[in-house]
Protein backbone atom coordinates (compact mmCIF):
# COMPACT_ATOMS: atom_id res chain seq x y z
CA UNK A 1 0.00 0.00 0.00
CA UNK A 2 1.77 3.88 -0.92
CA UNK A 3 0.15 6.68 0.20
CA UNK A 4 1.55 10.01 -1.61
CA UNK A 5 2.53 12.63 0.55
CA UNK A 6 2.29 16.26 -0.96
CA UNK A 7 3.99 19.33 0.09
CA UNK A 8 4.91 22.99 -0.27
CA UNK A 9 8.24 23.76 1.14
CA UNK A 10 10.88 26.77 0.15
CA UNK A 11 9.24 27.26 -3.06
CA UNK A 12 9.70 23.86 -3.94
CA UNK A 13 6.69 21.19 -4.53
CA UNK A 14 7.69 17.77 -2.84
CA UNK A 15 5.95 14.46 -3.28
CA UNK A 16 6.74 11.48 -1.07
CA UNK A 17 5.26 7.96 -1.17
CA UNK A 18 5.35 6.00 2.01
CA UNK A 19 5.11 2.32 1.13
CA UNK A 20 3.24 0.69 4.06
CA UNK A 21 3.89 -2.63 5.49
CA UNK A 22 2.85 -5.20 7.58
CA UNK A 23 4.73 -8.72 9.21
CA UNK A 24 4.10 -10.94 11.32
CA UNK A 25 6.90 -12.50 13.40
CA UNK A 26 7.84 -15.31 15.64
CA UNK A 27 11.17 -14.52 17.86
CA UNK A 28 12.58 -17.67 19.56
CA UNK A 29 15.08 -18.03 22.33
CA UNK A 30 15.71 -16.55 25.95
CA UNK A 31 12.54 -14.09 25.12
CA UNK A 32 10.33 -14.37 28.05
CA UNK A 33 10.78 -13.09 31.52
CA UNK A 34 13.48 -10.87 30.11
CA UNK A 35 11.64 -7.92 29.33
CA UNK A 36 11.38 -8.63 25.38
CA UNK A 37 7.91 -7.36 25.22
CA UNK A 38 8.26 -4.00 27.27
CA UNK A 39 11.52 -3.28 25.00
CA UNK A 40 9.59 -4.43 22.30
CA UNK A 41 6.40 -1.82 22.79
CA UNK A 42 8.99 1.02 23.85
CA UNK A 43 10.99 0.40 20.37
CA UNK A 44 8.07 0.28 18.79
CA UNK A 45 6.61 3.36 19.82
CA UNK A 46 9.91 5.31 19.39
CA UNK A 47 9.82 4.12 15.60
CA UNK A 48 6.13 4.90 15.36
CA UNK A 49 5.20 1.25 14.45
CA UNK A 50 1.29 0.07 15.24
CA UNK A 51 0.50 -3.41 16.64
CA UNK A 52 1.11 -5.81 19.00
CA UNK A 53 3.53 -8.34 20.89
CA UNK A 54 2.33 -10.91 23.48
CA UNK A 55 4.11 -14.06 24.39
CA UNK A 56 3.20 -17.83 23.41
CA UNK A 57 2.54 -20.96 25.19
CA UNK A 58 5.84 -22.60 23.87
CA UNK A 59 8.11 -19.76 25.16
CA UNK A 60 8.00 -17.69 22.04
CA UNK A 61 7.16 -13.90 21.27
CA UNK A 62 4.67 -13.49 18.96
CA UNK A 63 4.43 -9.80 17.10
CA UNK A 64 2.94 -8.03 14.43
CA UNK A 65 4.09 -4.54 13.25
CA UNK A 66 2.69 -2.30 10.54
CA UNK A 67 3.69 1.25 9.49
CA UNK A 68 6.33 2.90 7.23
CA UNK A 69 8.19 0.11 4.99
CA UNK A 70 11.66 1.12 6.30
CA UNK A 71 10.58 1.26 9.79
CA UNK A 72 8.59 -1.83 10.06
CA UNK A 73 12.54 -2.77 8.19
CA UNK A 74 14.22 -1.14 11.39
CA UNK A 75 11.49 -2.96 13.60
CA UNK A 76 12.59 -6.46 12.87
CA UNK A 77 16.37 -5.94 12.46
CA UNK A 78 15.44 -4.55 15.95
CA UNK A 79 14.09 -7.76 17.02
CA UNK A 80 17.49 -10.13 16.64
CA UNK A 81 18.80 -7.38 19.17
CA UNK A 82 15.87 -7.84 21.80
CA UNK A 83 16.19 -6.74 25.29
CA UNK A 84 19.29 -6.40 27.12
CA UNK A 85 18.70 -9.42 29.38
CA UNK A 86 17.07 -11.73 25.64
CA UNK A 87 19.00 -14.58 23.82
CA UNK A 88 17.31 -14.69 20.01
CA UNK A 89 17.68 -18.01 18.40
CA UNK A 90 16.03 -17.57 15.37
CA UNK A 91 12.96 -15.31 14.26
CA UNK A 92 10.02 -16.03 11.43
CA UNK A 93 9.01 -12.73 9.10
CA UNK A 94 5.90 -13.53 7.20
CA UNK A 95 4.56 -10.53 4.98
CA UNK A 96 1.00 -9.65 5.33
CA UNK A 97 -1.30 -7.39 3.88
CA UNK A 98 -1.17 -4.16 5.27
CA UNK A 99 -4.77 -3.11 7.11
CA UNK A 100 -3.83 0.05 8.82
CA UNK A 101 -6.26 -1.58 12.00
CA UNK A 102 -3.93 -0.65 14.91
CA UNK A 103 -3.57 3.02 16.25
CA UNK A 104 -1.06 2.52 18.38
CA UNK A 105 0.94 -0.34 20.03
CA UNK A 106 -0.10 -2.70 22.74
CA UNK A 107 1.41 -5.74 24.97
CA UNK A 108 -1.26 -8.15 24.41
CA UNK A 109 -1.98 -11.27 26.53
Amino acid sequence: MQFLFQEHYCGLDLEVIFIKKRVHVLISGRVQGVWYRATTKQKAEQLGINGWVKNTSDGNVEAVFEGNEDLVDQMVKWCYEGSELSKVNNIQVKSEKHTGEFKDFKIAY
